[in-house]
Formats: structure tokens, C-alpha cells, sequence
């Protein structure tokens, strides 16, 4: 009995209080981190739309750019103006209003009701003088306001973020807005979710407290090094399938941007509508509307391309490991400036997708470290296969650090142990050695395929 007190009193209670101490700090710290990721999606999500307005007014006033800029401020002019903004809609709830300096109503073709009348004083649900606000931001150049209007589509008063502009010689303003009710929900949806991994955690938590429970019970006090092996190997695995989430959510995270590109998409769209439009009637300016579409359609094509890449190379999928580095030494010359001596053999690792994936991200960590904090003028990077293994070595000549405290808790090389922990799953071996103007950094890896038995 007294040993089974002592069982409780040394272990199972101390137990039961630090995984409870740590599912409290986890807990609060995800719903921190959950709060700290809605108010980033949300400013994220502001900026998208911010961009998205800009862009639409953009368009609008190079439709009635011609009416303005020619200096006609006749009514037939501005009626003219007035006739293509009403038309101008686009979306469910997306359409362009105008009113002059004095509050009147001059364009807003979902409440046709409000045209002709003088809005001065109108105010939302909240208080705020939403014209007078409107023509003063207009004015002072920073033409973004965010206020309460009703939503056309559901007919309920909204949040609203418009975008004006001022056209001072016709004593206008005019602009757009989008209607944030979907930012809402999407933190909604995120807190949600973060409720429900919260309390994953937490169950998860109590699992591995009954667990260990059992443990000790069934083991007492007597662990061997049997039992640390298997924690080490469990603590191991446990890291891997992090690495492997995190290659997941690149992925995802690369089709999620690709859809925020939409506003580009939607430039190109009105350029090319426009230029439909002056076809039709037969102008002679058809081919620059075109070259801006085709102009904005490049831009959206390469910002694709590049988050596509940086996210996961399509070389290394395609061509292998040799050409994906090729490329990344092709983009860190070119980015850094710094001289690269590339020596880069054929290796076939296409039967370890896994461990392929694995080399290339210690090269992308590596240079990335290189161009952050050596201060090199010089790095030699060498790729090849020999004697059943696949050998990449990354030399560099500059400030060196004190590579005996990488495996220090406290130290920062926090990059360097996740390198060694990586490449030890695939039974692999990291080495680094360190001084003032010589830092280089080995990896070899077993080879399931190994074509080239040259040495580097």
C-alpha cells in the first residue's frame, strides 16, 4: 500500500497536474492565436478589398475619362457620364453611385428612388453623416470609408466599405463599395474551427493523461531505456507528421492564393468589356483597352506562376531534385547577387518523393540562412550520388556562428535542429562545422536509385 501511495503522491499527481497546466496554456493559447488570426484574415481581407475597389473605380473613371478629361462640362456630357456609371454594375450588390458637392444624388442605379434627391444629411444606423463623410474623404485623397448602407440583395442595412474619387471641375464624387458581411463570416467560420481544435486538444490531453495513468500503474516507477527509445522514436514520428502537415498546407495555402487573384481576373474582364463596348460603336481606341487587359492578364498569370513556385516547385516534381535546385540557385544568384559555384550531379531520388522533398527544402532553408544572416560573397553548393547515397554539401564564406550550440535549448538554431530531425527520419545524417569565414553544412542520405557513382 505504501508504495501504491507513493506511486500516486510522486507520479500519478504531479502527472495530472502538468498535462492539466498544459491543456489550460494550450487552450488559452490557441484562442489567443485564434483571435490573432482572425484580426490578420480580417486586415488581409480589407486590403483585398481595398485593392478590389480601387480597381473597380479605376475602370469607371476611364469609362467617362473621355467626357472629363476633354474639358466638356456641358449637361449632355455629364448625363452621358451619368448613363454609363448606372450601367456599370457588376455582382449581385456591386454597382457605382455619385452625388455632387452639396449631398445631391446623381447616380445610384440599385435605389433609383434616392436619384435627383439631396442626401446631405442622411445618416446610417450608427449615426455617422455617410454623404458628408463620402465628399470629405473624396476630398482629402484618402477616398476610403467604411460605414452601414442597405444591402440590395437582402434589403438589410450592412457594413460597407466604399471608395470614392473626386472629379473637382464637374463638383462631383463618385465611387463604389463592397459590402463586408462575408469578412464576418469568415471569422466566424475560423473561431468555429479553432473552438473544435481547442477542444481536440483538450480531449486529446485527457487521452494521453489516462494513458500515461495506465502507465505508471502498470509500470511503476521503473522505466528502462527501452522506454525512452520508444518515446524518442514516438516524439520523432510525431515531428514528421508536423513536416508533413506543413507540406500539405503549402499546397493548400497555394490553391487559396490562386483565388485571390480574382480582382485581377476582374480588371482584365472590364478592360476587355470595355473594349467590346468600343468596338461596337466603332472607336479607334479598342487596342489599348485590349493591351491593358492583356497587360493585367499577364501580371495575374505571373503572380500565379510565383506563388505556385515558392510554394512547391513544379521542377522537382517534373525533372527531379538536380533541376529544382538548378532553379534555386538561378533565382538566389539573382536575388542576392552572391557568387554560387554550383557543381550538380544526376541523382534519381524518384522512388523517395519524400526524402527529394526533404533535400530540397534543406537547400531552400540553407541559402535562405546564407542570405539572411552569413553576409557570404562566395557559396559552393555541391549535388551528387556515390556509393549508395546522395550527398549535398553547402559551403559559404562568411561570419560563421558557434555551431557547437545548435542542439542548445536556448540557442537559435532552431532551423538547423528541424534540418537534423528531417533528415534523420529518412535515415540520413546533417553535419555542420563553423568559423569566422568557412561555414559548411553536410547532408548524406541513403539512395534508393542511385545512377551517378562519380564523387562531387
Amino acid at each position: 500500500m505504501r508504495l501504491k501511495y507513493k506511486v500516486i503522491v510522486l507520479a500519478v499527481l504531479p502527472l495530472i497536474a502538468a498535462v492539466s497546466a498544459i491543456a489550460i496554456l494550450v487552450a488559452m493559447q490557441a484562442r489567443d492565436l485564434a483571435g490573432q488570426q482572425g484580426e490578420v484574415l480580417k486586415e488581409a481581407m480589407l486590403a483585398a478589398k481595398r485593392a478590389e475597389l480601387q480597381h473597380y473605380v479605376q475602370l469607371a473613371r476611364t469609362s467617362i475619362d473621355h467626357l472629363y478629361s476633354s474639358g466638356r462640362d456641358d449637361e449632355a456630357a455629364k448625363a452621358e457620364a451619368k448613363r454609363i456609371l448606372s450601367e456599370m454594375n457588376y455582382g449581385d450588390d456591386g454597382y457605382f453611385f455619385a452625388y455632387d458637392v452639396t449631398g445631391l444624388s446623381l447616380v445610384h442605379p440599385r435605389q433609383t428612388e434616392l436619384v435627383g434627391r439631396n442626401l446631405w444629411d442622411k445618416k446610417d444606423s450608427e449615426g455617422l453623416p455617410v454623404i458628408q463623410r463620402l465628399i470629405e474623404v473624396a476630398a482629402s485623397g484618402d477616398g476610403f470609408l467604411q460605414y452601414k448602407w442597405r444591402k440590395p440583395s437582402s434589403d438589410k442595412e450592412t457594413d460597407k466599405l466604399g471608395y470614392v474619387v473626386s472629379l473637382d471641375r464637374w463638383g462631383w464624387v463618385f465611387g463604389t463599395g463592397i459590402y463586408l458581411d462575408d469578412v464576418e463570416a469568415v471569422r466566424a467560420t475560423l473561431r468555429e474551427q479553432m473552438s473544435a481544435r481547442i477542444s481536440g486538444t483538450v480531449f486529446g490531453f485527457t487521452i494521453v493523461a489516462i494513458v500515461a495513468l495506465l502507465i505508471v500503474f502498470s509500470g511503476g516507477m521503473a522505466l528502462n531505456i527501452s522506454e525512452h527509445q520508444l518515446a524518442d522514436r514516438q516524439l520523432k514520428a510525431l515531428a514528421q507528421r508536423i513536416v508533413s502537415s506543413h507540406e500539405e498546407e503549402r499546397a493548400r495555402v497555394a490553391r487559396d492564393l490562386h483565388d485571390g487573384l480574382s480582382q485581377l481576373l476582374v480588371s482584365v474582364k472590364y478592360h476587355l468589356e470595355l473594349a467590346k463596348e468600343r468596338a461596337i460603336a466603332g472607336r479607334d481606341d479598342v487596342a489599348a483597352h485590349i493591351g491593358k487587359g492583356l497587360d493585367g492578364l499577364g501580371v495575374a498569370i505571373s503572380e500565379i506562376r510565383s506563388i505556385s513556385h515558392n510554394l512547391r516547385p513544379s521542377l522537382l516534381d517534373n525533372l527531379g531534385l538536380p533541376a529544382a535546385v538548378g532553379q534555386l540557385l538561378d533565382e538566389f544568384r539573382a536575388r542576392t547577387g552572391i557568387v554560387v559555384e554550383a557543381a550538380i550531379g544526376q541523382v534519381d531520388l524518384s522512388a523517395d518523393e519524400a526524402g527529394a522533398t526533404t533535400l530540397y527544402r534543406i537547400a531552400q532553408e540553407a541559402l535562405t540562412n546564407i542570405e539572411r544572416h552569413a553576409g557570404a560573397q562566395h557559396v559552393r553548393f555541391g549535388l551528387d550520388a556515390h556509393d549508395g547515397k546522395v550527398r549535398l554539401a553547402i559551403a559559404d564564406d562568411g561570419c560563421g556562428f558557434d555551431s557547437s550550440r545548435i542542439d542548445h535549448p536556448r540557442s537559435g538554431g532552431i532551423g538547423l535542429r528541424n534540418m537534423r530531425e528531417r533528415i534523420e527520419h529518412h535515415g540520413g545524417r546533417l553535419t555542420v562545422a563553423s568559423t569566422p569565414g568557412r561555414t559548411e553544412l553536410t547532408v548524406e542520405l541513403p539512395c534508393p536509385n542511385p545512377t551517378n557513382k562519380g564523387k562531387m
